[in-house]
């Protein structure tokens, strides 16, 4: 049978999406305690201490409080950026800090002289300056913190390390939405294309998978410019005279079609794992569109490994195939589909699996012409001359329901005759029960 350069077309658009760059790496982390020094030289945590931010290159500020043991930690400051910190508390003198970079300095602690209680405002720790040293006096009435301990030096690096580590994970994710969006785009214009650029687009979405393995849209769309070359390279092999260049071009389609089919089988457990733990949040609608494509692209491909590469797929290309007509919305296709899905079945000679099937269709609906053809067809071909009664009468069934302009009309026709003269087998006249209410179904 000639293999037609036609096929089905996914009528779902791919839409490409993009990982996002990790929240981190455009917020940081600080984090510190405020103790109030005691008459007796200790220090006691404040809790409650109004701790004023400023970030001073723009116009942004936040403010915080601490707990009960004098800590405060704020994981929403942005990581670029100079800043001023005013701490104050009632009956302490105010301290701050200036000029602080949070992403080489997240760790800050302040030691409070007992005080009035003020809340300086930025103007007026601006014309105080900047705050003694440790071990120094006190400037402008506010009191300095205190130096740096070991313990706070090694918090302080630790979390410069993780914020590195941050800034290199972003980078690499900056750089792979590049290079997807860009391959996405060139491939999918390599595909449309008139006459499509098959060799273009396959290369164009390789790169992109380089840099990202898992990225589902890029994964359906080479799944379909595979099947589609090996589609076309299959038809020009059967025209050919020359038996090895028959046979070159019938490898190579064999095998575009079982990496289409590997590829658009990992767009489909790509998405299914993200939906599973949650992953897809506000990019639900563009999920499922990846998904409905990854189903059907992975349906089509597997009809052509099942029927072209290796017959013992017919089970897992029926799995793939219900799962595309379970996802079908419009009852007219839905049953163009379960026909296409039949007749890959018979054409993968699975005589067991297509005569299970055609069974169920026909229980759902007596007058299915698909099902009827496809089981008169599997029933003959089983060469069991005791099933070539029911084999007739399916035939005659499909002859009678189905169009005239139904192009396999007369092929049947003619496998009915040649029952009736080579095996004296004539259709009977049945009416099949229908079941359940009688309504069809779709």
């Amino acid at each position: 049978m000639r293999f037609k350069p036609f096929f089905l077309t996914i009528a779902t658009a791919l839409v490409l999406a993009a990982s996002s760059v990790i929240a981190m790496a455009q917020m940081t982390q600080i984090s510190g305690k405020v103790m109030l020094k005691q008459a007796d030289g200790s220090e006691a945590p404040v809790a409650g201490a109004q701790i004023d931010i400023y970030r001073t290159d723009i116009k942004w500020e936040t403010r915080i409080k601490t707990d009960k043991r004098g800590s405060y930690q704020h994981a929403g400051i942005p990581f670029v950026g100079t800043y001023t910190i005013v701490v104050s508390a009632p009956g302490a003198r105010p301290s701050f800090l200036t000029d602080i970079r949070f992403s080489a300095r997240p760790i800050n602690d302040f030691s409070l002289d007992p005080g009035d209680g003020t809340r300086p405002t930025l103007e007026q720790v601006k014309t105080m300056g900047a705050p003694a040293a440790a071990g120094g006096g006190n400037k402008g009435g506010v009191s300095a913190p205190p130096a740096e301990s070991k313990e706070d030096k090694a918090r302080r690096e630790e979390s410069l390390r993780k914020n590195k580590v941050v800034e290199e994970g972003n980078k690499k994710i900056t750089e792979g939405n590049e290079v997807v969006s860009r391959t996405f785009k060139a491939g999918n214009d390599a595909l449309g294309a008139t006459p499509p650029r098959y060799d273009e687009a396959i290369t164009h979405f390789r790169e992109g998978l380089a840099a990202r393995a898992d990225e589902p849209a890029l994964l359906t769309n080479l799944s379909e410019a595979l099947r589609r070359r090996g589609v076309q390279v299959y038809n020009i092999a059967i025209k050919s005279t020359d038996n090895d260049a028959k046979l070159q071009g019938f490898e190579a389609a064999k095998k575009d079609w079982t990496e289409a089919a590997q590829a658009a089988s990992k767009a489909v457990e790509t998405v299914n794992a993200a939906s599973s733990t949650g992953g897809v949040g506000a990019n639900q609608g563009i999920s499922n569109q990846n998904k409905l494509a990854a189903i059907n692209t992975r349906a089509l491909a597997m009809r052509l490994v099942a029927t072209k590469v290796d017959q013992s797929q017919a089970q897992a290309a029926l799995t793939a195939n219900q799962a595309m007509i379970e996802a079908e919305l419009d009852p007219a296709i839905k049953t163009k589909l379960k026909g296409e899905t039949l007749q890959m079945l018979f054409d993968a000679g699975a005589s067991d699996l297509v005569i299970a099937e055609a069974q169920k269709a026909l229980t759902e609906n007596p007058d299915s012409p698909d099902a009827n053809r496809i089981m008169g067809l599997a029933l003959y071909a089983t060469g069991d001359k005791s099933k070539y009664q029911q084999a007739a009468n399916h035939l005659q069934r499909y002859v009678d329901k189905a169009l005239d302009t139904d192009p396999l009309k007369a092929s049947t026709k003619d496998a009915l005759e040649y029952l009736k003269t080579a095996e004296n087998i004539k259709p009977e006249k049945t009416t099949p029960a229908r079941t359940g209410s009688g309504r069809r179904r779709p």
